[in-house]
C-alpha cells in the first residue's frame, strides 16, 4: 500500500465537479481528508491522505493534474521558524502522527514534516509561535 499526504487546490472552475468521486471509482484508491475549505466559485482547498497501489496512485495522481488540480505535498506548507523555537516540547505532546518528536538524550524537538498531517494542533499550543502553516492562506475567498 502507498500512501502520500497531499494539499490539492481546485481552480474555482472545477471546484464543483466530482473530482474525488471519480478519483476514488477510477483509480482504485482510498482517502482520508484532514482538512478542507472549499466555497462555491472560488478556490477549494483539499488536505488528504490518498492511499492505494503505486500504480493506481500514479494514475490517479495523472487524472488529478489532468483535470486541472494542483497538488502539492502536506510538507511543503508546514514549517518551524529555528529561531522561535525554544526546544521546550510542548508541540510534541499534541502531534497525533508523531512529526514533531523529542530525540533523546538531547532533548532536541525533532520536525519530520513528510510525517505531518496538517492537523495544526503544534500551531495552537506552541507558545513561541515556532510552528507556520502556510498552504491554506493563499485562498481567494
Amino acid at each position: 500500500m502507498y500512501a502520500r499526504m497531499l494539499v490539492l487546490r481546485f481552480p474555482k472552475e472545477i471546484v464543483d465537479k466530482p473530482i474525488i468521486t471519480n478519483l476514488v471509482r477510477n483509480y482504485n484508491l482510498n482517502f482520508n481528508i484532514l482538512k478542507a475549505q472549499i466555497f462555491p466559485r472560488k478556490e477549494g482547498m483539499l488536505v488528504l491522505e490518498l492511499q492505494g497501489s503505486r500504480k493506481d496512485y500514479d494514475r490517479g495522481i495523472q487524472y488529478l493534474k489532468d483535470v486541472g488540480v494542483e497538488i502539492e505535498p502536506v510538507a511543503q506548507g508546514i514549517r518551524r521558524d529555528e529561531q522561535k523555537c525554544y526546544q521546550c516540547g510542548a508541540c510534541t505532546s499534541v502531534c497525533p502522527t508523531g512529526a514533531l518528536h523529542i530525540k533523546r538524550p538531547e532533548m532536541e524537538v525533532l520536525f519530520e514534516s513528510e510525517r505531518c498531517s496538517a492537523c495544526e494542533l503544534c500551531v495552537k499550543t506552541c507558545p513561541s509561535r515556532a510552528m507556520i502553516v502556510t498552504f491554506d492562506k493563499t485562498l481567494a475567498l
